[in-house]
């Protein structure tokens, strides 16, 4: 009788990667058999209720933006937005690099785990991932598209091909890098190296940075978003940064989940990019997020840097002893209230949240198709005190597109899209501020997640269409005079200060940044109007 092993492997056909000599190759194993590998390679432990507990060592506990770099060559030098996001890197140096890894690997076990990105199959990208771990193996088996009829496999031919080597460390002075670890993008030899970190992260957005780069050349946009369905069949996309409640206020019960993060938007309608999710889960909470609490309690679910009890294994969610940064990596199958096929007709609203710490932004605002293209580039939020080392009061930060770290091509492809999809589909516009209201951090408080999702639900229901608005004179976007369930006095920033000269002069402050922000932009924007040159 033939052992698990023999009937589950398959021709490994990594000779277009020089791989040779390899000890062993895991070819696309089950979610059970990668637990049973990851336990037995003491990469983790089983939790209470079935979920499996990996730790990164040392670093690990975040992406490595300072360490990421993309090769350039004829086929990108004048594609990229090269800069300090999009690191050059050269093209010779690469292959000395890879020469190396794939020496590391000569007499390893590696696994391999084949897939795709995209759930429109005519922008769908196949991935095929190679770690040296199973737990990152299952990762990319949660978070990617799965093939699920094995008879598929045997002719799967890759597009991109990622390989994570946490073992494996960088010279910074051989490599011409910043660190031991490393995340290097070929996109002419269509492969992805992530080396010297555990952080299973770095697998999902390097397979993002690949559709931000392929899909607008494509005329598809790539978007970092979350996007959900109505009762109705009406479409909802939500940009923000980390903090902003992208993830929680697309999770509501009344709608249902295309995905929480990444997605494109393409002639025919939006799809989602991936198969399953990466939470965030420090201080998860049942009563406030309960779908997403319970898959921290599923079997295939991974755990990333939470804390267990060492006996009976049950999980704490509000320790952050490790990190803040705390992750769930689970299959969208893990979720009742999700679409099955991953994708939606083309959006009727289009959502931009942000934690407005200074307390100026009103709890919702209404866009045109320019300020939208504007608040687009722009990317606005917030820190606070505390988030950051050396943050003692709040500090504006941009990410252009929301998601700069992602975008190897000038914001401006990517605004220039959204602002035609927008045009032609005659999309509602809004801006949504869930950071403060009736003063800066440490002075006002807030804003109620009640009184946003109420906002929320008054934007998606259509009940905002008829009110009477209020031109804001720094900003000039529209505010709503009224909404119901919320108090009329918060909608207008304003009205909650009690110093009136105060809040004038910070929101002068803030136009003004907004303006200084946006200079970088100008030269691809041919007038006033936002016409993108």
């Amino acid at each position: 009788m033939k052992s698990i092993d023999e009937l589950l492997e398959l021709e490994p056909g990594l000779e277009y990667l020089g791989l040779t000599n390899l000890k062993k190759v895991h070819w696309n194993y089950c979610t059970p058999i990668l637990y049973e590998h990851a336990v037995k390679n003491n990469e983790g432990v089983i939790t209470h209720l079935g979920p499996l507990f990996v730790s990164r060592p040392g670093k690990s506990t975040g992406r490595a933006p300072d360490d990421k770099f993309i090769v350039k060559d004829e086929n990108t030098a004048d594609k990229i937005n090269w800069g300090k996001v999009n690191v050059p890197y050269d093209a010779k140096k690469f292959d000395h690099v890879f020469e190396r890894v794939k020496a590391y690997l000569q007499d390893r076990e590696i696994y391999v785990q084949d897939s795709y990105a995209g759930a429109d199959n005519r922008y769908r990208v196949s991935i095929r991932v190679i770690t040296e771990f199973a737990w990152q193996a299952l990762f990319a088996r949660n978070l990617l598209l799965r093939i699920r009829d094995r008879s598929q496999l045997v002719d799967f031919s890759p597009e991109f091909t990622v390989i994570a080597m946490p073992k494996f460390l960088g010279n910074p002075e051989l490599d011409e890098i910043n660190s031991e670890t490393f995340i290097l993008v070929n996109f002419t030899k269509k492969i992805i190296l992530i080396c010297g970190t555990y952080y299973g992260g770095e697998i999902k957005k390097s397979v993002f940075t690949v559709l931000n780069y392929l899909l607008p050349q494509k005329k598809v946009l790539s978007m970092h978003c979350s996007a959900n369905v109505g009762r109705g069949g009406d479409t909802a996309l939500f940009f923000g940064l980390s903090g902003t409640g992208k993830t929680t206020l697309s999770a509501s019960p009344d709608r249902t989940l295309i995905g929480d993060d990444e997605h494109g938007w393409s002639d025919e309608g939006i799809f989602n990019f991936e198969g399953g999710c990466y939470a965030k889960v420090i201080n998860l909470s049942k009563e406030a997020e309960p779908e997403i609490y319970e898959t921290t309690r599923k079997f295939g679910t991974i755990l990333e840097n939470v804390i267990i009890d060492p006996v009976t294994r049950a999980v704490n969610l509000d320790d952050s002893s490790i990190t803040e940064n705390t992750r769930a990596a689970y299959p969208l199958t893990h979720l009742n209230n999700m679409v099955r096929d991953g994708k939606g007709d083309h959006p009727e609203n289009v959502i931009f949240l942000t934690a407005d710490a200074f307390g100026i932004l009103p709890p919702i605002s209404k866009l045109t198709p320019e300020q939208a293209s504007y608040h687009f580039l722009l990317g606005y939020t917030a820190k606070v005190a505390g988030t950051e080392a050396g943050i003692t009061e709040p500090m504006a930060t941009f990410s252009s597109c929301f998601g700069a770290p992602f975008m190897p091509l000038h914001p401006s492809e990517y605004a220039k899209l959204l602002g035609k999809k927008i045009n032609e589909h005659n999309v509602k516009c809004w801006l949504v501020n869930t950071g403060w209201t009736g003063g800066p951090y440490g002075i006002g408080h807030r804003i109620s997640i009640k009184h946003t999702r109420a906002l929320l639900n008054a934007v998606l229901e259509g009940k905002l269409d008829e009110v009477e608005y209020t031109i804001d004179p720094f900003f000039g976007f529209e505010i709503p005079q009224q909404c119901p369930g919320v108090p009329e006095e918060i909608l207008m920033p304003k009205n909650t200060w009690e110093n009136k000269e105060s809040y004038e002069k910070k929101a002068k402050e803030l136009a003004e940044e907004f303006k200084e922000k946006f200079k970088q932009y100008e030269p691809f924007v041919s007038n006033e109007r936002l016409q993108f040159s």
